[in-house]
């Protein structure tokens, strides 16, 4: 912020107006994003059938993390573009949780398809964890190996001697804390291991799925249903793809002489939000109960708007 202050004030103000353009753009679809993840969960609470199937839960969850990353994501990006600076101490757990949250998502769409495949395979013998009463046991595993990786990686490495967490200032990126090459080969190790892991168990389910609508003769709506819905989580999964996809545009940055600031901008918003934003509601809109639910809850928040009114008046 010093470095700031000490230029001219026409300087100043145009370093401040590709911020506050970025701010402009990203704050209307984190709002969007946020109102669309209260109506959804306004539905579930709302209509308890959806908390009796495994795989509501298991979205529900998805739509919690994703809020969680999203609110925490976009604060981080906030500091970083208005060069506020602040202790290690305090930067690490928003990293932290932002980091969970985010690895969370590939973790929730292999546990989703895999709900899918036993739900079809295994209708009569279904495991005790991956019934609606016990689908907490999935979830809090889910959210303890994403805790782990996490963890493993904010404190591998040697940290910076000249480097006081309790009290030098640094900006509130991930770049500021794996400083060491331990830390980045971490990272991008653990990075392909989600991908590949989660892919290998979308396809695995589709396949078992698609074999299965061969042996059935009767209900080959649901089971054709449930392969829709993992090919559906597929395309989710190629959606969190994007975020890893920073390497090749930031190569685009040294070749082309584009401006750094604007480059991180275009990927934050294009890798991360934006795929973060149609995932839950590609999913969560395709599915014909909730569609009616949302829209059964939209009516009566409705009817409850104009009530208050003529009350008022």
């Amino acid at each position: 912020m010093s470095n700031i202050s000490g230029l001219p004030p026409n300087s100043t103000a145009h370093q401040m107006l590709p911020v506050i353009i970025k701010v402009c753009i990203v704050i209307p679809l984190v709002c969007m994003f946020l109102c669309c993840i209260f109506v959804m969960l306004l539905t579930f609470a709302t209509h308890r059938q959806f908390l009796d199937a495994s795989r509501y839960i298991l979205f529900i969850y998805m739509l919690i993390s994703d809020a969680i990353h999203f609110i925490f994501s976009v604060l981080l990006f906030a500091l970083v573009m208005s060069q506020i600076e602040f202790p290690l101490v305090y930067c690490v757990p928003l990293l932290f949780v932002s980091t969970v949250t985010f690895q969370n998502t590939p973790l929730i769409l292999a546990a989703m398809s895999l709900e899918r495949y036993i739900a079809i395979v295994y209708p009569l013998q279904r495991p005790l964890a991956w019934r609606s009463d016990r689908i907490w046991v999935i979830i809090l595993a889910l959210w303890l190996i994403s805790c782990l990786f996490s963890l493993i990686d904010l404190t591998i490495g040697m940290p910076d001697p000249h480097l006081d967490p309790f009290s030098t200032p640094v900006l509130c990126k991930t770049i500021e804390v794996n400083t060491s090459p331990v830390q980045i080969l971490f990272k991008a190790v653990v990075s392909i291991l989600y991908i590949a892991v989660v892919a290998v168990i979308i396809l695995f389910t589709y396949v078992r799925i698609l074999l299965e609508t061969r042996k059935l003769r009767q209900d080959k709506a649901s089971v054709n249903k449930a392969m829709y819905t993992v090919l559906l989580h597929g395309f989710q999964l190629v959606l969190c793809v994007l975020a890893f996809s920073h390497p090749i545009t930031e190569t685009l940055v040294v070749t082309h002489g584009w401006k750094a600031s604007d480059m991180a901008f275009f990927n934050y918003y294009t890798f991360i939000l934006i795929p973060r934003f149609l995932s839950p509601l590609i999913y969560g809109f395709r599915d014909q109960s909730l569609r009616v639910g949302i829209r059964k809850t939209l009516m009566l928040c409705s009817q409850k708007v104009s009530l208050h009114n003529k009350s008022i008046s």
